[in-house]
């Protein structure tokens, strides 16, 4: 999956560059192209990617394509929303997860000092 305007696609290889060291929060979409919640929860997470450009990250990680970062982060389920802050996980939510539930969470990580 290419790049979106609005959102990042990592790999096993650029994770560290692009969420362990950002300098904002990052929302990972840790998703699989035959994932049906996935695919429900995609449009959610490119509205949110596109609001908060700037001020938060979000990136998605094909889990099939890059086992090495879902193994390192114990993924199990997709999908699975990883929320860093200073190159540090810091919370957690797995399935499909409505809009204003990721929003307060992103929001709250903008809002703590780095």
């Amino acid at each position: 999956m290419a790049d979106s305007p609005k959102y990042v696609t990592a790999t096993d290889d650029t994770f560290q560059e692009l969420v362990l060291n950002s300098e904002v929060p990052v929302l990972v979409d840790f998703w699989a192209a035959w994932c049906a919640p996935c695919r429900v929860i995609a449009p959610v997470i490119e509205e949110i990617a596109e609001e908060y450009q700037g001020r938060a990250m979000v990136v998605k990680v094909d889990v099939d394509a890059n086992p090495r970062v879902g193994m390192d982060f114990g993924i199990r389920s997709i999908p699975t929303l990883l929320f860093f802050k200073g190159g540090r996980p810091v919370d957690q939510l797995v399935g499909v997860i409505p809009k204003r539930a990721l929003t307060e969470r992103l929001d709250a990580l903008a809002a703590q000092p780095a």
